[in-house]
């Protein structure tokens, strides 16, 4: 927990005012543009989710079949060549369609529930992804890729977590932990990632396919975590208003 207070520390120890937010002079035009072709990408992608979210909804083809077929998708990007941009860019939408349908129970869910609670999970994802992108960017290069080696561990805790609750039956307390710790990691994730693909791309390496997925990724775990929570806790204000009535 000390490296991710050094963080927020070290973010508060900065001049943010106007000219801090307009320097981007350590991020080279042609890594900015690398940036620019992400981000639209990863908008792209957020649509096609969108998309494969609708599809489980009209026609309820979510599930593992779907999983495995977004795991397939990216199986087969990773490895076709680079110079194979058109095949390169449709697989990765295909991957986005069935990532949108393998959350759509979860978004069908938020929809019977609260639909209002989908909107606000989706808003709260994209408010952290811009702020902690945004950091990272805006910070100093390097700064932030040693968070990569306690996150790695953050994600053997969560695996370690899932498989103990499998065998042992799972348990409030430990849904808990898992949410919170996987939000906690996957936020960080953010940072990490995006500083990350700055310093590829200063490297050389202006894979934007890869960058938007490696993005998409993260974008997916904490929106799906934060829906998860406004779920639980609608369900508990609902709980409480129906013990009130009956009292």
């Amino acid at each position: 927990m000390g490296t991710f207070s050094s963080f927020f520390d070290s973010q508060s120890r900065s001049q943010w005012n106007y000219n801090t937010l307009k320097n981007f002079r350590q991020i080279s035009p042609i890594v900015q543009t690398h940036l620019k072709k992400v981000y639209m990408t990863l908008c792209c992608m957020l649509v096609a989710s969108a998309f494969g979210a609708y599809l489980h909804i009209i026609w309820n083809i979510g599930g593992y079949l779907t999983t495995f077929a977004c795991f397939g998708a990216i199986i087969w990007l990773h490895s076709t060549p680079p110079c194979q941009e058109q095949k390169r860019v449709s697989l990765l939408m295909a991957s986005a369609v069935f990532e949108g349908a393998s959350i759509g129970p979860l978004i069908d869910l938020a929809i019977q529930i609260d639909p209002s609670v989908l909107v606000a999970a989706f808003v709260g994802t994209a408010l952290a992804f811009a702020c902690f992108s945004g950091a990272a960017m805006l910070a100093r290069r390097r700064e932030y890729l040693y968070l990569g080696g306690l996150l790695s561990s953050g994600v053997s805790m969560l695996l370690w977590l899932h498989f103990a609750s499998s065998i042992f039956g799972g348990s409030t307390a430990l849904f808990k932990m898992e949410i919170y710790l996987g939000l906690l990691v996957f936020v960080g994730y953010m940072v990490v990632d995006t500083q990350d693909i700055i310093e590829k791309a200063h490297l050389g390496d202006l894979d934007y396919v890869k960058h938007a997925l490696t993005l998409f990724t993260d974008f997916v775990a904490v929106f799906v975590r934060i829906l998860i929570i406004m779920l639980k806790n609608s369900a508990e204000k609902s709980e409480r208003k129906k013990k009130k009535r009956s009292d």
